[in-house]
């Protein structure tokens, strides 16, 4: 069982669906997401840690914005992964974190360097947003020579066929995107979500993190009484840009416990 299965297995047993919040690494700048991530770390069972692209065509405004700020501020893959392995050292940093990219960065710094270098920094898998499972074949080699989790999206319109090839290529769990269109706060959940969720689950075979859209406590515990785990981004982003740092960490830990309380 790998490290993303281990915390979806641990939450599980606790009767509950797995907290997932996301941020946007490097908004407004590392040493701030350090912070963030610190106050994350009480309610987080996997943090998503987002590396900032310039292209971002799946994220609404919000993490759009956040994108444009950290690569301003100097983000880069490779500077995410040195704050991951500064949190992580000598097992610091009790939630898992899930690296959630575009492929341009990672292929930039090549699958083998990529793999190893997030596993040895503590990361414990990626999720590349771009990356068809279809085409993902030197990526899951070298993810699996380091012992990297892998974890695809599935949508309302993903075939069955896609469906059972995405849940066999995913490691932990497999994130199911519960509308279409672009990330960003909504003001309810897609009617129909557990029947859909059942049907995917049935056919990936393996437990589903829902997102997109969710952005208050009882969306969340509607989504958490369908899904494995729950995972909520543009509303804590939202606060990462509208204040100071450290305000913006009080209120990200207040929000992400109200979440978490609501799930529970």
């Amino acid at each position: 069982m790998d490290k993303l299965s281990s915390a979806m297995a641990r939450a599980r047993a606790l009767g509950r669906a797995a907290f997932i919040p996301f941020l946007s690494a490097g908004a407004p700048s590392l040493s701030a997401t350090r912070l963030f991530l610190e106050a994350l770390e009480e309610s987080a069972d996997i943090v998503e840690l987002g590396v900032p692209f310039s292209d971002p065509v799946a994220d609404g405004p919000v993490i759009q914005e956040a994108s444009e700020r950290a690569l301003k501020a100097g983000a880069t893959l490779d500077r995410i992964l040195d704050l991951v392995a500064g949190l992580k050292a000598k097992g610091r940093y009790r939630p898992e974190i899930l690296l959630f990219s575009y492929l341009n960065p990672v292929l930039a710094m090549g699958f083998s360097t990529f793999a190893r270098r997030a596993a040895r920094a503590g990361a414990a898998g990626a999720l590349l947003v771009d990356l068809p499972p279809e085409e993902a074949g030197d990526y899951l080699a070298a993810a699996r020579a380091s012992g990297l989790g892998t974890v695809f999206l599935a949508s309302p319109t993903t075939t069955p066929e896609r469906l059972r090839l995405i849940g066999k290529r995913s490691t932990g769990f497999v994130y199911y995107v519960s509308r279409l269109g672009v990330t960003g706060a909504r003001a309810s959940l897609p009617a129909g979500l557990g029947t859909r969720l059942r049907r995917v689950r049935g056919l990936a075979g393996k437990p589903l993190a829902v997102g997109f859209g969710i952005s208050t406590p009882e969306q969340a515990a509607q989504a958490a009484r369908h899904a494995d785990g729950v995972v909520v981004g543009s509303a804590l982003v939202s606060l990462s840009l509208e204040h100071p740092p450290k305000e913006a960490a009080r209120r990200i830990g207040t929000l992400a416990r109200a979440m978490k309380e609501a799930m529970c």
